[in-house]
């Protein structure tokens, strides 16, 4: 319950400041020091992103300690579906408060979802503390395995760590845009602001359907190393379609872009999740989550700081004519980091190659484990 309420003040307080942060930080009139802006908006997106995922962990956690054993993947499958239609609903509201934007709208709309987060958190809390009590048992003299032993069973063979990596680069390259998309978007093909907001909603969108294909095609006993690598190629032809929708000025072809990275990485991550959970038997599934959730947000974090670095620098060598006199438009900042993710996810393809090798010399009599959405992290 603690870290509950402590995540939802701590998003409270980001979504509370961002809209002025983000005011400062804009081209308009500038009251103080020129780093003001930059260091509010880079501390409203902080709280919010700590307090979201503190609550959202702490939540889950819950949900697996109110449910039956036998229950708890469906309660927690249907948690995580719930989060991803919420964030697919959100981002179609958000798009038509923004339709009509102005600097006021932007902070009432903000600050409004500040509000609604407080109220609907506090609906969950709402007499929980009591239900938690007493649900898990401890037993006296019981000692868990050490997390060096834990990670030497789960590691042994090499097979993790080619895992690991493989997942890390395509996780890098699927996030390497994300905070390219919306700037992509309304600065070259002159997209509004609720065009933007919507794209948020398509990837969701491509990411629900990739994760109901790969329930389905896992029960079919598809090689997990197969999927992911399917995954990969739809992200390599997202990223096509998006690079070539500035020279078409197309917003069709960049919205069909936007669906297929969703889609592709929603296939990727379920590909390598379940390919990791079944390295090992059942009592190493927590590892093997935890493994590949640390990733994860380790490529996610990197490619989020490393994009904004790219595509600054690479402003400036345009600017300057250092790329060549066919390389000075606006949008070449942006391709060029695309082109990156493409050549990224060539390379993790190779690095997939091996495990598919193994996956296939494999004897498994049990045959492969059944996929849930329970299986991933949010």
């Amino acid at each position: 319950m603690p870290f509950l309420w402590g995540g939802t003040m701590v998003q409270f307080a980001g979504l509370s400041i961002m809209p002025f942060a983000l005011l400062v930080l804009s081209d308009g009139p500038r009251v103080g020091p020129s780093w003001l802006g930059h260091a509010g908006t880079a501390l409203a997106f902080l709280l919010v992103g700590a307090g979201a995922h503190t609550t959202q962990t702490a939540g889950l956690a819950l949900a697996t300690d109110l449910a039956d054993e036998e229950k708890r993947p469906r309660v927690i499958a249907l948690m995580y579906l719930t989060m991803l239609l919420g964030t697919l609903i959100s981002a179609l509201v958000l798009e038509g408060m923004l339709r009509d934007f102005s600097a006021m709208r932007l902070i009432q709309v903000i600050q409004g979802t500040a509000v609604f987060t407080i109220v609907v958190n506090v609906i969950s809390l709402w007499k929980q503390e009591p239900r938690v009590r007493g649900v898990v048992e401890y037993q006296k003299g019981e000692r868990r395995p050490l997390f060096r032993d834990a990670w030497r069973t789960f590691a042994q063979g090499g097979q993790a760590v080619r895992l690991l990596t493989a997942s890390g680069l395509g996780f890098f390259a699927f996030n390497l845009q994300d905070v390219l998309l919306e700037p992509y978007g309304g600065e070259i093909l002159h997209l509004s602001v609720a065009s933007t907001t919507q794209l948020t909603a398509l990837m969701a969108l491509g990411a629900v359907v990739a994760f109901w294909l790969s329930a389905q095609l896992l029960k079919r006993r598809m090689d997990p190393i197969r999927l992911a690598a399917m995954g990969a190629l739809f992200g390599v032809i997202a990223f096509a379609l998006v690079t070539f929708a500035g020279p078409l000025d197309s917003a069709a072809v960049f919205r069909a872009g936007v669906v297929l990275i969703g889609f592709g990485e929603g296939l990727f991550g379920v590909g390598t999740l379940s390919f990791a959970m079944d390295l090992r038997d059942a009592s190493q599934h927590g590892i093997a989550l935890g493994a590949w959730g640390a990733v994860f947000a380790a490529a996610e974090g990197l490619s989020f700081a490393l994009s904004g670095i790219m595509k600054d620098w690479l402003t400036l060598l345009s600017a300057k004519g250092a790329l060549g006199p066919a390389l000075t438009g606006p949008g070449v900042p942006y391709s060029t980091v695309y082109v990156v993710e493409i050549v990224v996810l060539f390379v993790t393809l190779v690095a997939l190659g091996p495990l598919f090798d193994v996956r296939r010399a494999a004897v498994d009599t049990a045959g492969p484990r059944a996929f849930g959405l329970a299986d991933t992290p949010a």
